[in-house]
């Protein structure tokens, strides 16, 4: 697939993306994108044939921000909107950890830290703790609404059941 230099007002954020970004990771990726700007050209935003986003919601809304006036795009013309669907989550699922062990001994924390990855401080001196037997399970569900109506009523209905619940507006 060729990739081509788009203006950023052709392309389209993804209304049904599920992934959000906190102000603080926007941010760093602001930064990085000013610092770096060649990884746009070797990590594209990925398109349907509608300039939807289905790959780069978050950087696209970095660049806008950044003041960017185009970047490099790749059309998937050939995905089907099933494929497309999958492709939105799997391009947004991180298959891998971290060898914490390895960034702290090879890299630098505060390039790491600027580059946007939340690496664990360590302190040589303390303990380890293994803590996983006091976190806490926690499950949520996600519910679409129609409209405001249909969320409201559902909320009201739900707190009256003893659930907690908070209203979201995406």
């Amino acid at each position: 697939m060729k990739t081509t230099l788009t203006k950023l007002t052709k392309i389209k954020r993804n209304p049904n993306n599920p992934r959000v970004i906190a102000d603080e990771k926007l941010n760093k990726l602001i930064k990085s994108i000013v610092d770096f700007p060649r990884m746009l050209e070797i990590r594209p935003i990925v398109v349907n044939d509608d300039m939807v986003v289905l790959g780069g919601n978050m950087r696209l809304k970095a660049c806008k921000e950044a003041g960017l006036k185009e970047v490099h795009v790749i059309k998937a013309s050939d995905l089907t909107e099933e494929e497309q669907r999958e492709f939105i989550i799997k391009d947004n699922v991180g298959f891998g950890d971290w060898d914490w062990e390895l960034l702290q001994d090879e890299w630098d924390s505060e390039l790491l830290d600027k580059w946007g990855l939340d690496a664990p401080s360590y302190d040589e001196d303390k303990e380890v703790t293994d803590l996983s037997d006091s976190l806490e399970t926690s499950l949520k569900i996600e519910i679409d609404c129609t409209d405001e109506e249909q969320q409201e009523f559902l909320y009201n209905d739900l707190t009256d059941q003893g659930y907690v619940c908070r209203l979201l507006t995406l």
